[in-house]
């Protein structure tokens, strides 16, 4: 049996990573693999379904195993991709398809080199601040600490395999289905 491939999917908040990620997996039959977290479950979240859902205790002890490919402490919860359920899926010859942040991008090219990494992103600064006000969900706060942020998160770049520049959804979900389809580095 051959093994799987991974695709991790990271850039800025507006570049339309999750809108291009769940058009995609719902195209190539892709299931997303599910994360931990340490937080504790929102209305109608299913254990298993949304996340697997640990005390803190127990995800800091699976840190200290290396049990995650990556993790991040966001807002006073952990976040992270286990090992064991990205390698049963690759093992199953499955395509596996991470949509995460730029950090825990570079800490699974860490430790999985074999990994495909994309970047996305807008064409510029203009674009992506126009996405983010269009969203109509954040505070004029939370959009200049996103704008800043992206900046930083822009720096990566250079760090991943592949850069899809979203400038049309349907381009970027063709682009991102020839990455996966063709094994293209």
């Amino acid at each position: 049996m051959s093994l799987g491939a991974l695709y991790v999917v990271s850039g800025p908040s507006g570049a339309g990573k999750s809108t291009v990620c769940k058009l995609v997996r719902e195209r190539l039959g892709i299931n997303l693999s599910i994360s931990a977290t340490s937080r504790k479950p929102r209305n109608g979240e299913q254990e298993g379904v949304d996340y697997f859902f640990i005390t803190a205790e127990e995800f800091e002890r699976k840190i200290k195993n290396d049990d995650f490919l990556e993790y991040a402490n966001v807002h006073g919860n952990y976040y992270g991709t286990l090992k064991s359920e990205v390698e049963e899926r690759l093992k199953r010859g499955e395509k596996v398809l991470l949509e995460i942040d730029v950090q825990g991008g570079v800490q699974v090219k860490n430790k999985f080199p074999e990994a495909n990494l994309i970047f996305f992103k807008t064409a510029n600064k203009e674009e992506l601040e126009k996405r983010l006000r269009g969203r109509n969900t954040d505070s004029e706060e939370v959009i200049q600490a996103r704008l800043k942020n992206s900046l930083k998160e822009l720096e990566y770049e250079s760090k991943y395999d592949r850069v899809i520049i979203n400038n049309e959804i349907e381009q970027a979900c063709n682009d991102l289905i020839s990455i996966i389809e063709n094994g293209v580095k």
